[in-house]
């Protein structure tokens, strides 16, 4: 019964070791492009009104072609996506004449767009407003053949000019 008991601290004392080690200390830093990212995809809005933010960011992406999936006014979130065929011509006629071989011939068929964005009061009535956008391509088998980021800084430029007129005239009907 003692050997019994002496293997079984040990076992717990090896066990509680092994807990120690924890998350690598590189997989809680953040990365220079995560810093570059972020600020793309950030604005700070001078305003204290952050439904009225949440209405006029809405607005800009249902503007961009989005539909709004889900909406947290409380939380300060909008999750949204856009679909659309990407079946180009000559990929159809490649696969017909695959076909013809007994050849499978895969090609991309749908695209899905997804944009989040989050609002975060901060002090001195400003409210920062981070978008997100990711891109999805499925394959004629339905499989997910493409899952990234969307990174350019152009669309985010886009984005967040267009947010920035609406919110002015968002301001001037008050």
């Amino acid at each position: 019964i003692i050997w019994e008991k002496v293997l079984l601290v040990n076992l717990f004392l090896l066990f509680m070791m092994g807990c120690q080690k924890g998350i690598p200390k590189e997989a809680l830093e953040m990365s220079p492009e995560a810093l570059a990212d972020r600020q793309i995809q950030t604005r700070v809005f001078e305003t204290n009104n952050e439904s009225r933010l949440l209405e006029a960011s809405a607005a800009v992406l249902q503007d961009l072609g989005f539909t709004i999936d889900e909406s947290e006014v409380k939380c300060g979130v909008i999750v949204c996506s856009k679909d659309r065929n990407v079946t180009e011509p000559y990929d159809m006629a490649l696969s017909i004449v695959a076909s013809v071989f007994f050849i499978d011939y895969e090609y991309a068929v749908r695209q899905k767009v997804l944009a989040s964005l989050v609002t975060r009061p901060l002090f001195e009535d400003r409210i920062a407003v981070r978008v997100t956008f990711q891109h999805l391509v499925w394959d004629t088998k339905k499989e997910l053949i493409k899952n990234e980021r969307i990174n350019e800084p152009e669309i985010y430029q886009e984005f967040f000019s267009k947010l920035s007129k609406s919110v002015f005239l968002t301001a001037q009907e008050i």
